[in-house]
């Protein structure tokens, strides 16, 4: 009886951790869930911020008038906020729907937040490029400083600027949680030799 009684006491207790780390796993991919969805929200609002400050963006006076659409660099910067602001609200949903992971889910949040940061970090270098040469000028090209004529609308551009690398930030931590999540969770892809052939086969 006792030697029974001591294997149903061993059964239980494996049981009782089983259940509990059962729920410390829950509880920390329910941390993760809060934590990446704000992350995809925040830059809905920052991109929104970056791409009316740009969109408003124009300023005349006696030497004449100059508005972001003159600039290429600065109308790639209100399309790539655009673009930006759509993803992390529609990311964001999904990311806050308590499912299972899928590897096709985790796949497509990896390959997109790659894009993005990508897509926003090139807007923000352009348009930086492009405001440091209206706040310095090039002297090689006898381009001169047009900030000191429109330093209203070089204000702004900075701004929203600097937005926009508070953006690519935010997706630089999104780029690392989505690689963790599916790094970790998935095996990379192995290689099986068929008849001297390597064949990439993905284990889940």
């Amino acid at each position: 009886m006792e030697k029974g009684s001591g294997v149903a006491a061993a059964a239980s207790g494996s049981a009782m951790q089983i259940m509990a780390s059962r729920a410390e796993e829950e509880g920390n991919a329910g941390t993760l869930r809060t934590a990446e969805t704000f992350l995809r929200l925040l830059p809905t609002g920052l991109c929104v911020a970056a791409l009316v400050l740009m969109l408003k963006n124009s300023q005349s006076n006696e030497y004449g008038s100059v508005a972001y659409t003159d600039l290429g660099a600065f109308r790639y910067l209100v399309n790539a906020n655009g673009i930006c602001a759509g993803y992390s609200l529609l990311s964001a949903a999904i990311a806050a729907m308590p499912r299972p992971a899928t590897m096709p889910r985790a796949w497509t949040f990896f390959f997109l937040d790659q894009v993005l940061t990508y897509i926003v970090l090139a807007a923000g270098a352009a348009s930086m490029e492009v405001l440091y040469l209206a706040e310095k000028g090039n002297a090689a090209t006898t381009w001169s400083s047009a900030c000191g004529s429109f330093g209203r609308f070089c204000h702004k551009a900075s701004a929203s600027i600097a937005i926009t690398f508070i953006v690519v930030f935010c997706y630089v931590l999104l780029s690392l949680i989505s690689s963790y999540k599916l790094f970790s969770k998935y095996d990379a892809p192995a290689t099986n030799p068929i008849n001297g052939i390597e064949v990439t086969a993905f284990h889940g």
